[in-house]
């Protein structure tokens, strides 16, 4: 494949090419990550915009979205907002990560995902009950009450609650585990930030998180695992039904 300018957009676009009917999210990211791994692309190119590539994939706007947000957590593209979508990186240094990374993304299911994120969290909870500072125990306290002051504002909810999650699996105090939940959280990540759909939802999440900390507050290991088994299981089950929900859709898309 040439290499392209860094002002060839319609050149990237067109080298995409179209997608099969009804291709998800997944698809479309293994495809870009082809691309932009291939070595025809230098760092720091401006991507093309998303209407430029839904079109040359023939895939909705959502689903390319959504796949680019997906490699932006993988450390493939920087999305600047008001600037465009920019290739991260040399070919060399994206491979072996993309590789790892895209294999995930293309033959994990969701469920499986889940499943995995689910018994990462509860051991992580009963971890951190023993070893959490209380310095530590002070900002989850503060991101709980983010949440609850953002009950209204489901997306600084879901910031809060993701912030709530990093700092719990910090002062778990255990680096691969971390490293573990951190691939899962971001192969989850396009579904996970719209997930929580409205404020009856994010009610019972604030519930349920509030349960988890009294827990770690008592240094309780099991109270802390169950508190957070209890979370991962309606949490599951509400993304389980989103992502399904969303995947149906991508098959409608054109």
């Amino acid at each position: 494949m040439p290499a392209f300018r860094n002002d060839s957009s319609a050149e990237i676009a067109a080298a995409l090419g179209a997608l099969p009917s009804g291709s998800a999210v997944s698809v479309v990211a293994t495809r870009l990550l082809d691309l932009f791994t291939s070595g025809s692309i230098s760092p720091g190119t401006r991507l093309p915009p998303e209407r430029q590539l839904a079109a040359s994939l023939e895939v909705g706007r959502s689903a390319v979205r959504e796949a680019l947000a997906a490699l932006e957590i993988l450390g493939i593209v920087d999305v600047r907002p008001g600037s465009g979508t920019y290739l991260r990186g040399t070919a060399s240094e994206l491979l072996p990560q993309s590789l790892s990374w895209g294999m995930l993304i293309g033959e994990r299911s969701t469920t499986e995902l889940l499943e995995l994120r689910s018994g990462l969290e509860i051991y992580v909870a009963r971890l951190a009950a023993g070893r959490l500072t209380d310095a530590q125990l002070a900002s989850l306290r503060r991101h709980l009450d983010r949440m609850r002051d953002s009950i209204d504002d489901l997306r600084s909810f879901v910031k809060a609650d993701l912030a709530f999650h990093l700092e719990l699996a910090e002062s778990a105090d255990n680096s691969v585990l971390l490293d573990l939940l951190q691939i899962v959280r971001s192969l989850l990540r396009v579904w996970v930030d719209r997930a929580v759909q409205d404020e009856g939802h994010a009610r019972i999440a604030l519930e349920e998180h509030e349960a988890v900390y009294r827990a770690l507050a008592a240094h309780d290991a099991d109270a802390a695992a169950s508190a957070m088994a209890a979370h991962m299981s309606t949490a599951s089950a509400r993304l389980s039904r989103f992502a399904a929900a969303e995947q149906g859709d991508g098959a409608h898309a054109g």
